[in-house]
């Protein structure tokens, strides 16, 4: 690969790593929620897992997923399954730590006793 391809890919890469996505919201909601020092990990993972994307790119993973339907079609089945037991996994853990929710039960309990 000529070095002008692998430059224009990497400021291709760089560009889109800068601009405001679903990474760098996430990154800045971890960041507002859990503080600074929690937030440090989620980078660097951020970094290795764009890192390492990069390296199947130019290890030539794309071009057999290009070529080869069982293969993608085993990556994007491994993908959604991954996706659904993040999913579950987050509606086994609960939206709210339980001591707010009954405290929010007890709000509403309290309002439809009012009513009623």
């Amino acid at each position: 690969m000529p070095i002008t391809h692998y430059l224009a890919f990497l400021t291709a890469t760089v560009i889109l790593l800068v601009i405001p996505g679903p990474t760098v919201l996430t990154v800045i909601g971890y960041s507002v929620s859990h503080g600074r020092q929690a937030t440090l990990p989620l980078v660097a993972a951020v970094g290795l897992g764009d890192a390492t994307a990069l390296a199947f790119s130019l290890l030539g993973l794309g071009a057999l997923l290009k070529v080869s339907a069982f293969w993608f079609t085993v990556v994007k089945l491994c993908g959604g399954l991954y996706l659904l037991y993040l999913g579950l996994k987050s509606l086994r853990a609960g939206l709210w730590p339980a001591a707010a929710v009954s405290k929010r039960v007890g709000a509403w309990a309290l309002l439809a006793r009012r009513h009623a």
